[in-house]
């Protein structure tokens, strides 16, 4: 047996047993990790130097670029090292300092996916108030308690998570530090209290998650009121991508953090570990432009400001 003082590395979990599979894991995510450098980094690029998407819409949006560029660089690039140099090391501070960064810029952006749902329903059902509600020290300051949220949360995680004996080896069953599986290797019921900490949070989550569906609720009621076909096109092509985004994140997270341990499997967790962590950052950008006007518009300045000046 070992415990928590004695672990100073930790096994992760390996895509494949064979080097052919382990190469093709590495090409796999590194296009997606790629995709998700270009998709996030030309809307950043985009919203910082378009001053006609300097509106709270685009900054929420330039917030949650920044988010999903974190929370991607802070799992895949790792797991690819693995796979590309066939080993499943991680070092104990490395997984500690993964937990962390992983658990600040998800709560964050989840807290960010709440914000941008308000930003909506002001703009849609409250358009004369929006200047009021929405000015730049309000924006400034709702972003600032979304990243101020996700720190706390994970520090509160990663210090009671990391404070557990551990004597359950060190053999992780997923490709990066995710506390349900470094709660497996707890040796004492002392676990229990980063369980309940993981339902508080979860109880919290759920509340934002139902503004959000309230805020939608009254979005579509005035949506379908709008008069013009163009109108209700254009407040469908801001809210609809939103909504995906959101339940993808929200339902793929809370089956990965709170399903029951009897309907756990290593292939199981995996999928649903890439869904929340890997496929968001990738598609958001995606998502997000695919029918936003004045988004594609902006990026198309950019890239033909580039072409031309090469």
């Amino acid at each position: 047996m070992s415990n928590s003082s004695s672990i100073t590395e930790f096994l992760l979990l390996a895509f494949a047993d064979t080097r052919q599979l382990q190469l093709l894991h590495f090409w796999l995510f590194l296009g997606i990790y790629l995709a998700a450098l270009l998709g996030n980094g030309l809307i950043i690029t985009a919203v910082a130097c378009d001053h006609r998407l300097h509106t709270p819409m685009y900054f929420f949006l330039l917030n949650l670029s920044l988010l999903d560029l974190g929370s991607i660089s802070t799992t895949v690039p790792k797991s690819m090292a693995n796979s590309l140099w066939d080993t499943r090391v991680i070092s104990y501070w490395g997984c500690a300092a993964q937990v962390f960064f992983f658990l600040f810029l998800f709560a964050a952006e989840y807290c960010v996916l709440t914000i941008m749902a308000y930003d909506r329903y002001v703009a849609i059902c409250k358009p004369l108030h929006y200047g009021t509600l929405l000015g730049s020290r309000a924006c400034v300051h709702m972003a600032a308690a979304a990243w101020s949220s996700g720190f706390l949360n994970a520090v509160m995680h990663t210090a009671n998570t990391f404070s557990l004996p551990l004597c359950q080896g060190n053999v992780v069953d997923q490709f990066f530090c995710e506390i349900p599986q470094i709660l497996k290797l707890s040796c004492s019921c002392s676990y229990l209290r980063e369980v309940g900490l993981l339902v508080l949070s979860a109880c919290l989550a759920f509340g934002c998650f139902v503004f959000i569906l309230f805020s939608y609720v009254q979005i579509f009621r005035a949506v379908l009121r709008i008069p013009s076909d163009q109108g209700r096109h254009k407040a469908f092509s801001t809210c609809l991508p939103h909504l995906a985004v959101v339940s993808l994140f929200i339902s793929t997270a809370t089956f990965a953090y709170l399903k029951p341990p009897s309907i756990s499997s290593p292939s199981l967790d995996l999928v649903v570990a890439v869904l929340y962590s890997v496929v968001p950052p990738a598609v958001n950008p995606l998502l997000y432009s695919m029918r936003n006007q004045e988004l594609k518009y902006a990026l198309w300045k950019i890239m033909s400001g580039v072409f031309q000046k090469q």
